[in-house]
């Protein structure tokens, strides 16, 4: 009785960046300058020729020069910087959340006070009492609102997100969660090393944002709640032997992140990414073809995409969603997925839903290595049978 009837939704999408927007070169030209490494000619050579590899055109960030060259510590690697981070991030991650969450909740059309459960993501912080409870005042959420916050899971935080949303969502009659996920890439920043590879890669893929989404089961219709994307079903994947493939760590410089070298991590989605999606769909009893579905994939990086391209033999377009969002916005890590289906939605809303297909999917990878799949479908085909499903 506690159940809700149907399967969750996404009823809204909100986004938001900081202020701060760089193209590649502005990027490049103030990191050399506050790190003090002009003189590096060489590498910063290195830096230009590898950012012209990864279809990366500008990002957002948080930090400005003038933040760096107050804090000489966070660029400068022998320097224990974690505490000077953590503050920083301590208020600007709440805030970054907060305008995502108030774009979200605006186009839901109902008060902030209806959220009955609240689920976070970052990998910026590690705070507590953290972005959730700072999140409660600043949209005035109820006290009793139930609140999971979820610490460093890399790139898939958000898909994670989104499924814990939908069973909160289904299992709680009338549940209406909001799920936030903020990035902001000063937990990774530091100047730059000759021997670094891992450090160029950081620097020229990671932008700041977040995003936030609305999810519940059983839309109202006074007031009318416009239902989105049917989340029919998720699942979550470890590839074997895969556990160095990604690595994060909070150290006393910040955040450092592990990415094998080479195409051993884009090899090891494309070998696994089609046994996941057809265990997601067997349990439905649904036959597709993937270019019949629309995706949602998380832009991690070209190769990635480039090697599910492969794999799935998609058509150019499929993946056009999550090119887009890594070239203006870079990689956000779990962020990255919501701005991925509001790009969706949008080209729905220019096209015409007829032009979208029903079936869809939503996918991320992250440290694990881990693959978080969700079977979507779109409210415009919807059919009694999809209830059935879930």
């Amino acid at each position: 009785m506690r159940r809700a009837q149907g399967p969750a939704a996404v009823l809204a999408i909100g986004t938001a960046n900081p202020v701060n927007c760089m193209s590649q070169d502005e990027f490049l030209d103030l990191y050399f300058r506050a790190t003090q490494s002009e003189h590096l000619t060489s590498l910063k050579d290195d830096f230009r020729r590898l950012y012209g590899k990864l279809s990366v055109q500008k990002r957002y960030f948080h930090h400005t020069e003038e933040v760096l060259s107050a804090h000489l510590e966070i660029i400068d690697p022998s320097s224990p910087s974690l505490d000077t981070r953590l503050e920083i991030v301590r208020d600007a991650v709440p805030e970054l959340a907060a305008k995502a969450s108030v774009n979200a909740i605006t186009e839901w059309g109902r008060p902030a006070t209806d959220i009955t459960h609240l689920v976070v993501t970052t990998n910026s912080g590690a705070h507590v009492p953290g972005v959730d409870f700072r999140l409660m005042g600043l949209l005035g959420l109820r006290p009793s609102v139930r609140r999971s916050m979820l610490y460093l899971n890399g790139c898939f935080a958000g898909s994670a997100a989104l499924r814990l949303a939908k069973d909160l969502a289904e299992n709680n009659r009338g549940a209406r969660v909001l799920v936030v996920c903020a990035e902001l890439t000063i937990m990774l920043l530091r100047g730059p090393k000759e021997d670094c590879y891992q450090t160029i890669v950081d620097h020229g893929h990671f932008g700041d944002g977040a995003g936030a989404v609305i999810v519940g089961a059983d839309p109202t219709t006074s007031p009318a709640e416009r239902p989105l994307f049917h989340m029919v079903a998720a699942t979550q994947t470890v590839i074997p032997e895969s556990d160095h493939a990604i690595n994060l760590r909070l150290t006393e410089d910040g955040l450092r992140g592990y990415l094998a070298p080479g195409k051993e991590v884009p090899v090891l989605i494309g070998d696994n990414i089609q046994q996941c999606l057809l265990d997601s769909f067997e349990p439905l009893g649904v036959q597709v073809k993937w270019n019949d579905l629309f995706w949602a994939m998380h832009p991690g990086s070209v190769p990635i995409l480039d090697r599910i391209d492969e794999a799935l033999q998609l058509e150019p377009e499929k993946l056009a969603p999550s090119r887009m969002v890594l070239r203006e916005y870079g990689n956000m890590f779990g962020v990255s997925v919501i701005f991925v289906l509001d790009e969706l939605r949008r080209r729905r809303e220019m096209q015409g839903a007829e032009a979208t297909p029903g079936w869809g999917v939503m996918m991320a990878c992250g440290p694990g290595l881990t693959i978080e799949t969700m079977i979507l479908h779109t409210f415009s085909v919807y059919r009694d049978s999809v209830s059935a499903y879930v």
